[in-house]
């Protein structure tokens, strides 16, 4: 697998597809290596003319791991953040849109579509209002501005507590991928259900590609640590596509709109019976759905 550096950090990254296509890099949210992204997604992304990058964010995967910066206080930076007040963080969403700068440039990237989801979503936004001359199209999926208003930074309180379950500390295989098929069966779409048994290899592969619970508490610290960005998101001038769950228990519908009404142009796509998760039914969809939208730049 290839390898991004910098400063010290290295970066898992893949890549799928002519390399002469035009790329479209895929940015995975909390906890998540690269391998969460659905095989027919990025297969159908390829298909329809594209080179797919995905990579590991620091603290998760096999990416660099930020051991001596510890572990957060989670109730902590949470309690500061619903009460606007600054949250200390060993890094930021600042520090994480470098880390895809540092992914690009490596892997020969001028520009690229980019795709984020949940935090990755997050990411992408900060990278396009920071990077303008590197992002030729932004897709932002079930994320949000950082607005701290309740109603649209909180999601439901079963979400919330399952996302904030942490599995052991080193978890065996079997463990993570029964602590994922908890989480995804609270926050997934209840519209397109699905069995443990049919999750199940897929969690096994996410697990196997490394789950890091420490490092997730960081990469959410991070996020907490960055605050609203509502007035850094009117800088983008990239064409961006907003796509939400109409049943997004984690990041309410309101986040989704909220996201869109803040980036200028930006087109919103509202999907029913979706929530925090990769319906295999809405897949090939999704991606056709990108695809068409990355076509609507013609720079």
């Amino acid at each position: 697998m290839p390898i991004a550096e910098r400063n010290g950090l290295r970066f898992d990254y893949e890549s799928f597809g002519a390399p002469d296509a035009p790329a479209i890099l895929l940015i995975q949210g909390l906890g998540m290596p690269a391998a969460m992204w659905p095989d027919v997604f990025v297969e159908t992304l390829v298909a329809e003319g594209y080179r797919v990058v995905t990579f590991d964010n620091r603290d998760c995967g096999g990416s660099s791991r930020m051991v001596d910066a510890g572990v957060p206080d989670i109730a902590r930076a949470m309690t500061r953040a619903l009460l606007r007040r600054p949250v200390t963080a060993p890094y930021n969403l600042d520090d994480m849109a470098a880390d895809t700068q540092v992914v690009l440039d490596a892997a020969g990237i001028e520009r690229a579509h980019v795709v984020g989801v949940s935090m990755g979503g997050m990411i992408s936004q900060v990278f396009a209002a920071t990077r303008p001359q590197r992002v030729r199209t932004l897709t932002s999926i079930m994320s949000t501005t950082g607005n701290p208003r309740p109603g649209i930074a909180l999601g439901k309180a079963r979400a919330l507590r399952a996302l904030l379950k942490r599995p052991p500390s080193n978890p065996t295989i079997d463990q993570a991928v029964d602590h994922l098929l908890f989480v995804f069966g609270v926050i997934g779409s209840p519209g397109f259900q699905q069995h443990a048994a049919q999750l199940r290899p897929h969690f096994e592969r996410v697990a196997r590609r490394g789950l890091y619970p420490a490092g997730t508490s960081r990469q959410l610290a991070a996020i907490l640590a960055s605050g609203d960005r509502r007035e850094m998101l009117h800088g983008i001038t990239a064409p961006t596509l907003v796509i939400h769950g109409a049943d997004d228990p984690l990041v309410r519908i309101a986040a989704g709109r909220d996201t869109a009404a803040n980036i200028h142009g930006a087109r919103l796509k509202i999907i029913p019976g979706m929530g925090h998760d990769f319906p295999p039914a809405l897949m090939a969809g999704i991606a056709v759905m990108i695809a068409e939208h990355c076509r609507s730049d013609h720079g």
